[in-house]
């Protein structure tokens, strides 16, 4: 009698096992598994600066949506016109990158001397300049700087687009990268975003 209770009482467990839910095979289980690798790919592109933008800065924004993400202008810049250019460091991005925002719209990021940011290649601000033309090769133009001899110049890359290499870019669709070199050789200043990244004194 006991050994047919306890019989009966394994059964009962081992059915209760088999109807059990398995957590590894529900879809929140699995919706889990993939969250993690694409928050990890969210943190590590928002450290990347490229043609399309930085974290939460994309090219084409607004001038709200940048204040969104970024914070307000401070007031030298809030003061011009919405239909002028500001061109400005906002309090929440990162140390040495300029925001420019040409008639409302987000148009241009620029890493400066303070900045850290690389670009997806692996570039930032201090990088070697002569290493960064071998490195790019016929898929960069090389241009004279404006108001510096050499070793000064500027270095445009419209990635995707050979057709646009050499020439002065209108498509405000178009987005690009130019590395400008300093008299030291080195990077001194990386602009992203479209044709605004040509404009060799900001917001002209």
């Amino acid at each position: 009698m006991i050994r047919s209770a306890v019989l009966s009482s394994v059964a009962l467990l081992a059915l209760a096992a088999c109807n059990a839910p398995e957590s590894a095979n529900t879809p929140d289980a699995k919706a889990s598994e993939t969250v993690a690798p694409a928050v990890v790919a969210d943190a590590a592109s928002a450290t990347v600066l490229t043609p399309l933008g930085y974290g939460p800065l994309k090219i084409g924004m607004t001038q709200a949506e940048v204040d969104a993400a970024v914070g307000l202008p401070p007031a030298n810049a809030a003061e011009a016109e919405p239909s002028e250019c500001r061109y400005y460091h906002p309090p929440r991005a990162p140390a040495g990158m300029l925001v420019m925002v040409e008639n409302g719209i987000l148009t241009r990021l620029t890493a400066t001397k303070d900045a850290t940011v690389k670009t997806e290649d692996g570039v930032g601000v201090g990088y070697d300049g002569e290493q960064l033309k071998a490195r790019y090769g016929a898929a960069a133009t090389v241009t004279p700087h404006k108001y510096q001899g050499a070793p000064s110049a500027y270095v445009t890359l419209w990635p995707g687009k050979p057709q646009l290499q050499g020439a002065y870019v209108t498509d405000p669709t178009a987005r690009g990268l130019v590395y400008e070199i300093g008299q030291d050789g080195k990077v001194a200043f990386i602009h992203a975003g479209g044709p605004s990244i040509q404009n060799v004194e900001g917001c002209s």
